[in-house]
């Protein structure tokens, strides 16, 4: 089975950032997720919202990318919230218990709006 090709899109809302992930999420495709992410947190960017409409496939490497990052995201009053999620993706979000520690939204704009809400 071939792997559809990772990527990574930025869009910048105004304080919000959208990471658009598409193609599958795993171990070797990972690092560039965290890259990603990391470059927000240097920029003092913690409103983030990751928009999973394209995302076929996620694995436990891709997961431990969300784990390892939002304790920061949090304490500097950000958060992570996601968006548009396959039942495929869900599902195995929903296994780990995901839903407890994140919002999930049907859409990407819900998920933006929900930033707006708290300010």
């Amino acid at each position: 089975m071939e792997q559809a090709q990772f990527e990574v899109k930025r869009s910048d809302v105004n304080t919000v950032t959208v990471l658009s992930l598409k193609g599958f999420l795993d171990a070797h495709t990972a690092p560039q997720f965290e890259t990603a992410v990391q470059t927000l947190l240097e920029e003092s960017r913690y409103k983030i919202v990751v928009d999973f409409t394209e995302l076929a496939y996620i694995s436990s490497a891709g997961l431990g990318v969300f784990m390892g990052f939002i304790e920061e995201i949090r304490q500097n009053g950000g958060d992570m919230k996601l968006a548009h999620m396959s039942d495929r993706v869900f599902k195995i979000f929903d296994l780990l218990g995901f839903p407890n520690l994140y919002q999930i939204f049907p859409t990407v704009d819900e998920a933006v709006r929900k930033f707006d809400d708290k300010n």
